[in-house]
């Protein structure tokens, strides 16, 4: 049977990280708010002012345990992991696979199919659950554009670069219409174009957010079995980016992050006075928005889904692929826990 591993959250500020034993010890002010075993836990992010004891890193190193620190809003700062897992020849046999644009060309172009696909399904599933909304024939017509670059894509022989183009052209199609799919609160959760660094309205704080987090698990999942996250296909080496972990990524944003962005939006269980606006113009969510999301985000991620060409099903977060097939299996399996955030809890100074 396969293990579900945990993601453990901290939000609660001023909270501080120590080892008790063989087990993970959430504390504030004195007080053990969260004590979890070491072995059900595959990662641990902290966000904001998050105390940590070096007892525990050394811990969370030998078992394999990455601990990741971002700010309070969610932006990454800094990843800590234990020796590198897995055999060295399936490194260099990755390395040698990102040196070949053939051998890229393979990997990319079923990433980019399910890309495309799922994002897809998410229009259609807005069609489906509001035949009669006025924007109806442009979504419509997005779906339509976007089953044309499938086509494009089983085409043989196309290079890396008009992959790359075509990648780009269904997203720009994707999120020309992924506002009119936004139903409720849309006078606060609209998206005119995609930004971030920083976001500059609630709906791209939200997506940004989402990503982050599967971001992480992404990461964490290639460096348990044994890949590098920051050798890609479809990303090209750059420093300090993880190319692998962002190509995994681009087939289940849309399955993953986007579909659960807009049922917190449509469903109103997150509200606009959750997002406020800094002074450098960027738009950041407040401590009990953050763990509505983050609450959010674990039980889709627990959602059950059939596994194409397998008679199993499985947490989301236990497949690479989510509609059609695409990558190798690279994923190791992961579900996720939170520690409950209170946000009136006042920090030590």
């Amino acid at each position: 049977m396969k293990r579900h591993q945990n993601t453990l959250f901290v939000t609660t500020q001023g909270s501080y990280l120590a080892r008790d034993g063989e087990a993970v010890a959430v504390r504030l002010e004195k007080e053990t708010l969260l004590r979890v075993p070491i072995h059900t836990l595959g990662g641990i992010v902290c966000f904001g002012q998050i105390g940590f004891s070096p007892f525990l890193l050394g811990l969370c190193g030998e078992r394999g345990v990455a601990v990741s620190f971002l700010t309070a809003n969610g932006r990454f700062l800094a990843r800590l992991q234990g020796p590198t897992s897995g055999n060295v020849l399936l490194r260099r046999e990755q390395y040698r696979r990102a040196d070949d644009e053939g051998a890229c060309t393979a990997i990319v172009r079923p990433l980019l199919a399910a890309k495309i696909a799922n994002s897809r399904t998410v229009l259609l599933r807005s069609l489906r659950d509001r035949p009669d909304h006025p924007e109806t024939p442009s979504v419509r017509a997005a779906a339509g554009r976007l089953a044309h670059h499938l086509a494009a894509l089983s085409e043989e022989g196309l290079p890396l670069d008009v992959l790359r183009g075509l990648e780009g052209s269904a997203a720009r199609v994707y999120f020309e219409v992924f506002d009119h799919l936004v139903v409720q609160q849309k006078e606060a959760f609209y998206l005119r174009e995609r930004s971030r660094r920083p976001p500059r309205d609630a709906m791209n704080a939200l997506l940004s957010f989402l990503y982050t987090l599967l971001r992480h698990d992404l990461e964490a999942a290639l460096e348990t079995v044994g890949l590098d996250p920051a050798v890609g296909f479809l990303h090209r080496d750059r420093p300090g980016r993880p190319g692998l972990a962002l190509d995994l990524m681009e087939e289940l944003r849309a399955y993953l992050a986007d579909r659960l962005a807009l049922t917190l939006v449509n469903l109103q269980q997150i509200r606009p006075s959750g997002f406020t606006q800094g002074e450098s113009g960027g738009v950041v969510m407040d401590d009990e928005t953050r763990k509505a999301v983050l609450v959010a985000y674990q039980k889709r991620k627990r959602k059950r889904s059939s596994i194409p060409f397998s008679a199993r099903r499985s947490p989301s977060a236990s497949s690479p692929t989510s509609k059609p097939p695409s990558s190798p299996a690279l994923c190791a399996e992961t579900s996720t826990a939170i520690l409950p955030s209170s946000g009136n809890r006042r920090p030590h100074p």
